[in-house]
């Protein structure tokens, strides 16, 4: 089948979320909560220098694994991606093309004082900055390198403010996509865009709002071409 437009497509939309009665609700969101706070995949592509310390944190000696966290090779099955260290312009495409393949609740965690304020490349014209200016980040881990201890540490405060419910930042991607995109078409331009319809997911899990679409969205829609699909051609 070589037209997506014939592919049939079935969906179906969250309904706003009501005041619940049921006095055991709150009693499973706190078990679903504590189940995803001990169940984290991470991703990690090795962006930066950093990663050198993930490999220690992994393995026998600290033994990140016992805590819940394991490592992933999709972004589809992940839950966490890890931003390890300096952020190059091409990189930097790559990582949201990443950030929005990945389902949700997601966590962008940024580690090495590269991704705070571009550490020792801060004067590049080739490094982003600051990267919570083009994803939603739940947690820094500053060092150059920071050691797998404080990696782990780390980790320990992102699964308690997942048990608690107090980080919900990829909410904001959603809730705020004009500004996100606005800072991406900053750095990359006017036809910059990516094939995932942040819009439509934002309206999928009832976050569209009033910061969603703007002035910058448009601005991809005159550019945004649809999927095609591939042709298989034996030569």
């Amino acid at each position: 089948m070589s037209d997506l437009s014939k592919i049939p497509i079935h969906t179906e939309k969250h309904a706003p979320e009501e005041a619940r009665t049921n006095p055991l609700a709150g009693v499973f969101d706190e078990l679903v909560r504590f189940a995803q706070s001990r169940s984290m995949y991470m991703l990690h592509y090795c962006t930066g220098c950093g990663a050198i310390e993930l490999p220690p944190a992994m393995t026998s000696r600290f033994d990140m694994e016992r805590l819940g966290i394991q490592p992933m090779v999709t972004p589809r099955q992940a839950d966490i991606l890890l931003v390890t260290g300096y952020v190059s312009v091409k990189t930097l495409k790559r990582i949201i093309l990443t950030y929005e393949q990945m389902p949700s609740p997601k966590y962008v965690i940024g580690i090495c004082s590269c991704t705070v304020n571009g550490g020792m490349y801060w004067q590049s014209y080739a490094t982003a900055k600051k990267l919570s200016e083009y994803l939603p980040v739940d947690l820094y881990i500053a060092g150059c390198m920071p050691r797998p201890e404080a990696v782990i540490e780390g980790m320990r405060a992102l699964m308690a403010n997942i048990q608690s419910g107090e980080t919900e930042p990829w909410k904001d991607y959603y809730q705020r996509y004009d500004y996100y995109l606005g800072n991406q078409q900053h750095l990359f331009g006017d036809n910059w865009q990516t094939p995932t319809d942040v819009i439509g997911q934002a309206q999928h899990y009832g976050l569209a709002g009033p910061e969603t679409e703007g002035e910058h969205t448009r601005i991809l829609q005159q550019y945004q071409q649809p999927l095609v699909a591939h042709k298989l051609r034996l030569k």
